[in-house]
């Protein structure tokens, strides 16, 4: 290795430990972050356990029953209903206006009294669903197959459902104005109009022949839900075009890094005839839609929620906005970004008017979100244009080549790396070649400099130079050339592991995680310039490049003899 070499590694070197130093946090703030997440995870953690107490206590309770009169009548007291408590044998009255409506198929049996702002739970083998009746919404989401980080690191054998957001995290509603003032459902009771063991109707009623219903429909072993939106009798009172549905959620943390998980999130739409969009991974965005709307998905990491209506959302007032969590907010260190969306509903009458949207919750894989048909996959950040078309058609078929056969992800990985190597080695022996050919010819280049001192033997010494390297068949672009063909494969490769679901919660050697980093050994302390933890990946990667960088420097030495 010359002189010259060395110097320039040192000088990158000191540029990057600079660069280090002057973005590395203090040991106070650090410990900081700690003990805010630390806090964060034990709140959420409490009120999870205390919100399962209170259904196990729900469950536990028997049913209220109807207190029935000789005739099999309902027994009343004014204007109140009379029921029985099993668990006591007292008498109990309910305001009738108070409580769910009972499905006609449900008389006779045990009926559950719900209180206002009561949670109903839906579910299949995919999805855990709560609704609040406030609102007629979707309180929080569940997915039954997932769990986060903190669950799996605890290696318990069981799996605890991943929480994507819960009860006071998302709200949708509609939002028109009506009378003189805005209406949003969202801050309005509903009841429940009828329920089954994968269906539930919520009913508003703001006038005697005005209602809205909300009906979800869950579909069975699958990730999405149907969502059918029906309104009546506001012909005249409520104009269509005013009719906007707002949707809004604050994702949980689930994973390892909570800021990658986080540098990640983002709302994605896609429109009509201008195609796939985002707003800004790493800074607060929103947007006015510049044409109809497809879809709207809620992006993170490796989960996301999509909505898709039957027929476009309209442009006129539709927006999206993405919002950061400014220091000391309550949700800084327990939720990644408020995300938030107002999409016109696009009615064309508000007197018998119905919508029917599908919205999926579930994992960013490739393979689940383009069963969809729905171009759902863009939301993968697999690199634009050429890039993207280099993981679609080349790297995302062989990896599920090797995943298929039932080995581990990390050989999978290991094994794709030596192909895509073996595939490019032909590139790179015309490199190795061209580098021979110009280190041989460098004593005779040399003697053309000398031969040619003086600007103005410019144009022999080209020549000269050009006739020694058709007789040698040497090119000085030889090296150059090459390596534009490997780099768009290389960094295609680059874009499609951080973007692979498959590598989220999979081990490999010492490595827990392969969608984070690897720790053979984390310190109760923070160590300046280096880290709380020992990654062995990092410094293998270091060792080799240093090696690999060490060896080429020697074989680029100029010879003593041609």
């Amino acid at each position: 290795m010359d002189r010259n070499t060395v110097f320039g590694l040192v000088i990158i070197g000191i540029i990057l430990s600079v660069f280090t130093i002057m973005n590395q946090p203090s040991q106070e703030e650090i410990k900081a972050e700690k003990e805010q997440i630390e806090l964060a995870e034990k709140e959420a953690e409490e009120k999870r356990q205390e919100e399962k107490a209170k259904k196990e206590e729900k469950e536990e309770k028997p049913a209220l029953q109807p207190k029935l009169d000789l005739d099999g009548e309902q027994i009343m007291e004014g204007q109140m209903a009379v029921y029985i408590d099993p668990s006591t044998g007292l008498d109990t009255l309910v305001n009738p206006a108070e409580m769910a409506a009972t499905p006609e198929e449900e008389v006779g049996k045990d009926i559950v009294v719900e209180a206002k702002n009561s949670i109903i739970t839906l579910e299949n083998e995919k999805l855990i669903i709560h609704f609040n009746t406030k609102g007629g919404q979707i309180a929080s989401v569940q997915l039954k197959e997932y769990e986060s980080y903190k669950d799996y690191a605890k290696e318990d054998g069981k799996i605890d459902p991943l929480v994507l957001f819960e009860n006071g995290d998302a709200s949708n509603a509609l939002v028109f104005p009506l009378n003189g003032k805005e209406l949003n459902t969202a801050e309005e009771t509903f009841t429940v109009k009828s329920q089954s063991e994968d269906k539930i109707t919520f009913e508003l009623k703001t006038a005697e022949n005005q209602s809205i219903e909300f009906v979800y429909q869950l579909k069975p072993n699958a990730f999405d839900i149907d969502y059918d939106i029906n309104i009546r009798g506001f012909a005249g009172k409520v104009s269509p075009k005013n009719v906007m549905f707002n949707w809004n959620v604050a994702y949980k943390k689930t994973e390892r890094l909570f800021s990658e998980q986080r540098r990640v999130s983002t709302i994605c739409y896609n429109y009509k005839d201008e195609g796939f969009s985002y707003l800004s991974e790493v800074s607060d965005d929103e947007e006015e839609a510049e044409d109809k709307i497809e879809w709207v998905s809620f992006k993170q990491s490796y989960f996301s929620s999509f909505i898709q209506p039957d027929k476009p959302f309209g442009k006129s007032g539709s927006t999206f906005e993405v919002k950061t969590y400014e220091e000391g907010h309550e949700r800084e260190w327990k939720n990644l970004k408020d995300f938030s969306a107002s999409m016109n509903l696009g009615l064309n009458s508000v007197d018998n008017a119905s919508v029917r949207l599908n919205w999926f919750f579930g994992p960013n894989d490739y393979e689940t979100l383009t069963s969809y048909e729905s171009d759902y996959d863009n939301i993968l950040n697999y690199g634009w244009g050429l890039f993207r078309w280099i993981n679609l058609y080349a790297v995302q078929p062989l990896f599920n080549a090797f995943k298929s056969t039932g080995m581990g992800i990390g050989i999978a990985i290991l094994l794709l790396t030596i192909v895509l190597k073996s595939a490019l080695m032909p590139v790179q022996w015309k490199m190795y070649v061209s580098s021979a050919k110009m280190k041989i010819l460098k004593p005779q280049i040399d003697e053309l400099n000398k031969k040619y001192p003086e600007k103005d033997d410019a144009m022999k010494k080209q020549m000269e130079m050009m006739t020694l390297y058709k007789e040698s068949g040497a090119s000085p672009l030889a090296g150059c050339v090459p390596m534009l063909i490997q780099m768009p494969i290389l960094l295609a490769v680059f874009r499609f592991f951080p973007s692979t679901f498959d590598l989220r919660q999979k081990s490999f050697l010492w490595a827990e995680d392969l969608s984070s980093y690897d720790s053979i050994y984390t310190f109760d302390f923070n160590i300046w310039f280096y880290g709380d933890h020992i990654s062995l990946f990092t410094l293998l990667m270091a060792a080799t490049t240093l090696g690999y960088t060490f060896i080429n420097s020697g074989n680029m030495q100029t010879p003593q003899q041609p």
